[in-house]
């Protein structure tokens, strides 16, 4: 657990070190709840409440995606990286201490949204929902955790940069996150959402939050895309360990 630990606090220092990519992470969902969200929902309790879970899944998505896709192609362009590697303690350790610094900076980015949301909207949840909302916001950012590792172990700095960028507003537009209650969505929103990881994340968060009845489809998908990321990553981190070694 102390290798663990200390892995988590170096990628932490790391990353704060460098402030505009924990602002970037914070920001851009701060600034989707004041210019969509408090204008056109904020008097509206039901719409506020959704639309606030849909920006906790957004702040989720860009710190994954940004930060295990970018961080990870950048880590494999440093020396570093590869002496990483040979050391005794394998890869677990690493992995898991990139995850929790990741969840740090997740909570980082959605402080600025639970803010917002409780003193500019109406937006209601009691304590037992918010909580339970926490919770599946977290369950619902493994497969960002993955989509990131995938691109990070697969692909070179500068192509990760523009791939994470390709795939995060369409995936977060394309699962309505963008447009509102669920039922306020534009038809071909409404048709292809449950397809995409987004939207079977964020309605974990509205049926932990609300009184929401998520779509079997949606949440099926959910844990396909989790499969076949979680296996995609799994087979770019061991083609780019045997290129390293080989």
């Amino acid at each position: 657990m102390s290798l663990v630990l200390t892995h988590a606090r170096y990628q932490f220092l790391e990353t704060v070190r460098v402030p505009i990519a924990v602002i970037g992470s914070a920001a851009f969902p701060a600034m989707s709840m004041l210019f969509f969200v408090v204008p056109f929902a904020g008097n509206d309790p039901v719409a506020a409440t959704y639309a606030t879970a849909a920006m906790l899944v957004f702040a989720v998505m860009s710190a994954c995606l940004f930060t295990y896709g970018i961080g990870v192609a950048e880590d494999r362009a440093q020396p570093w990286d590869p002496y990483l590697r040979t050391l005794p303690a394998g890869p677990l350790a690493r992995f898991a201490g990139r995850i929790l610094s990741v969840i740090a900076i997740m909570a980082i980015a959605i402080v600025p949204v639970l803010l917002i949301a409780a003193f500019l909207t109406e937006a209601t949840v009691t304590p037992a929902q918010l909580l339970l909302g926490l919770a599946a916001v977290l369950l619902g950012s493994i497969p960002f955790t993955l989509i990131g590792l995938f691109i990070g172990y697969a692909l070179p700095s500068k192509a990760a940069v523009v791939v994470a960028q390709v795939v995060f507003f369409p995936m977060a537009v394309g699962a309505g996150l963008l447009t509102g209650p669920p039922a306020g969505a534009p038809e071909f929103i409404q048709i292809i959402a449950p397809y995409l990881p987004a939207r079977g994340a964020v309605e974990l968060v509205w049926a932990a939050s609300t009184d929401f009845a998520p779509n079997v489809l949606s949440l099926v998908m959910l844990g396909v895309w989790v499969v076949v990321f979680g296996a995609l990553s799994v087979w770019a981190y061991r083609r780019d360990e045997g290129r390293r070694f080989s």
